[in-house]
Parts: structure tokens; sequence; C-alpha cells
């Protein structure tokens, strides 16, 4: 059984630059070779990362084979090394396959990728999910959106609950009057609602100082709960603009207008549907980072994009949501704004420069791999 993380075919890259090192950090990597754009970017900063014991544990979760581990046993094996480094960060490549076609699917949910992933944000307690949605100039062109709602531009962050809700509740299927009937339980607690708003507060105070809070209060308990803690904790936030906006309408205004957006906090279930929408509107997914916080400095940072089992060894994939995801890990954990800024502005000046990939490719740009582009943004570091 394969898992293919974003990066695997770049292990044919040159070695790291072995030059000074300004600063010692701790991280692992999990896609099976150091090699790979995000790591080159980290090196050509000149920061120094413990690696950890990534490269002899093949079969670890979120590495380029199972080799016969199921995911459940892979995940709590991540679980133990992030356990026993309570120092360290944790960078994941993509998980998944072909829905349907590849072997672990035919395994029951529990023992799926998914469960897995599952797994790590509640033993780790990553309750915040942070997903920025930004559609930088160069790529209007890409935006499926009206060229009028394009040209006035986006810039937000989703920030999602993700322990809590439809996904953590308690689940089963039995039947009942000789029908098969299945239920799905969702939960919030008050402290689990005021901790996930906080953290928008927080950011939206570094940013523009507005929240938009989206539930569905209209029918929902837990939505009439999170209603309410929201409005408490925004008390405390006295600069902040708060605005209560229902899931249905939300979705709708992320296509009609996205700019009235800065910072969106919402439940699980509906921050994992709005969050892949808004990402798809910046031109590509393969552009969106994300991280996954807990209360204190610890983060696990991934893409927001899937596995894309379609393209894996075809040196096609999109570095740039993986590289911006590193970035994030600068600014969130490692409280080192130059250098996330540096690898943003890296980033940009590719985009000016025309380089692109195939998934945001258009007439008179010029057309690069995964391996070229993260070459192309280290050269601009």
């Amino acid at each position: 059984m394969r898992v293919r993380p974003d990066f695997t075919e770049i292990s044919s890259l040159p070695p790291f630059p072995r030059g000074k090192m300004r600063s010692d950090y701790r991280t692992i990597y999990r896609s099976g070779t150091r090699n790979t754009p995000p790591l080159r970017v980290f090196y050509g900063l000149g920061l120094r990362l413990h690696l950890g014991d990534g490269e002899r544990k093949r079969g670890a979760f979120a590495q380029c084979r199972f080799d016969g581990q199921l995911p459940a046993v892979a995940a709590r094996e991540v679980l133990h090394e992030l356990q026993a480094q309570p120092r360290s960060l944790f960078v994941l490549g993509a998980v998944g396959g072909v829905v349907g076609k590849d072997s672990w699917y035919e395994l029951p949910p529990n023992l799926r990728p998914e469960a897995g992933l599952l797994a790590i944000r509640k033993g780790l307690n990553l309750f915040a999910n942070l997903r920025p949605a930004y559609l930088y100039k160069e790529l209007k062109g890409a935006c499926p959106l009206k060229e009028e709602v394009a040209d006035a531009g986006f810039d937000m962050i989703i920030v999602r609950e993700l322990t809590g809700g439809l996904y953590f509740g308690e689940r089963k299927t039995e039947e009942v009057d000789g029908v098969l009937t299945a239920t799905d339980t969702l939960t919030y607690n008050e402290n689990e609602i005021r901790r996930i708003a906080k953290k928008a507060f927080e950011i939206a105070m570094k940013r523009r100082k507005n929240v938009i809070s989206v539930d569905k209060s209209n029918v929902l308990d837990s939505s009439r709960l999170w209603d309410k803690v929201v409005n408490e904790v925004a008390k405390d936030y006295p600069e902040v603009t708060l605005t209560h906006m229902l899931v249905d309408n939300c979705a709708m205004q992320l296509v009609k207008d996205p700019a009235q957006f800065d910072v969106v906090v919402t439940e699980n279930m509906f921050g994992d549907i709005l969050s892949d929408e808004a990402s798809m509107i910046t031109g590509s997914i393969g552009m969106l980072s994300s991280a996954s916080l807990r209360e204190d400095k610890f983060g696990l940072y991934e893409p927001s994009h899937g596995a894309a089992p379609d393209i894996a060894g075809q040196n096609k994939a999109n570095p740039i949501a993986t590289i911006l995801s590193a970035a994030m890990m600068l600014r969130y954990s490692f409280d080192l704004d130059k250098e996330a800024d540096a690898v943003e502005k890296a980033v940009e000046k590719v985009l000016e420069d025309n380089i692109r990939t195939v998934d945001i490719m258009s007439d008179g740009m010029t057309l690069v791999g995964c391996k070229e582009m993260g070459d192309e943004i280290v050269n601009r570091l």
C-alpha cells in the first residue's frame, strides 16, 4: 500500500548547501527524503533543522510507504515520537490515495489514512486549523470567478475548530425496526468554542480586525451555543468587528464577494468544506497552506491539498502550498516573522517572473516541474 506525500519525486535533487547556520530548530518532516522544497527553503535561509529519525523509520505515518503497517498503527507511532520530543514541530505531506481503488479503502473506516489524521489531531490537541486564502494578482487569470470579482482580490484566513464536532462525535450504524440506520453525533462544549474564538480574535487583531463567525444557528443547538460563546469572547476585543453568518450564506458569499472576508471562524465540518471552497477560488488548491495549532507554540503544518495520486512520480506537483506551510511554521511556532516574510516574498517573486507549475499554467508563462519550482523559490530568497 502506498501513501503519496507531496514531493517524493524530488529525491534526485542535490544535497543541501552547508553554509553558516544562524539558528537551530527541531522539526520532523514526513515525506521520505530531506531533499524537498520546504526543507531546501529552510537551509536557504540558513536555518539548521534537526530532522529527527524520519529517514530511518520506514513505514511511519505519511512516509512514502506503509510497508504493511495500517494507518492507525502508523499514527500511533508518530504520536509516540512527537510526545517523546515535545519541542518538535511536524510538517506533514499530503496523505491519501484514490478513493474506492486503493487497497486501504477496503479496510474498516477506523483503519484508513483519514483515521490516522484524526488520531494525530486529537492526540496532540491540535484544536485550531488556520487556512489562509489569498489571491495573488499574478494568478487572477486562474481565478474561476467573474473578472470584476477577481480584480477586487481577497485575503482571508479561515480558523477552523479541529478536534470537536461531528468528526469526533459518537457514531454507529445499526438496524432499527428492520431498517439500517446511521447516527453521527455533533457535540461542542463552551470551552472548545471559547478557545477557538479567542484564537480567531487574536489573529484578527493582527490583520484587518474583522471576524465573521459561521454557523447554522437557525437549526442547530450546537450553533446556538457557538453564537452565545463567540459573542462573549467578542466583548474582550472591542476593536474587532464581529458578524454572524449562516453557513449556506457564507458558501454563496465566498464566490460572490470574497473580498469582504478577513477572519472566518467556524466549527469543524463547516470549516472543512468552506476552506476547500476558498482554496479553489485562488486558482489552485496547490497554492494553499495550513497550520494546525494547540495552545502553546506546537503545530502541525501541511498543505491544504490532497495526495494527487494521478500525478505522483511525474514531477508535476505544485510545491508552493507546502513551502508556504513551512513559512507558517516559521511565523507561528518559531516567531521568525522576517524569515516567514522572506519565504512568502520569494513565492511572490517567482509568480511575478511568470514561472508556473502545470496547475497554474497560462499562455505566455514558463512551465516548470515540482523540482524546478522549488529551486526557483530558493534562488529568490
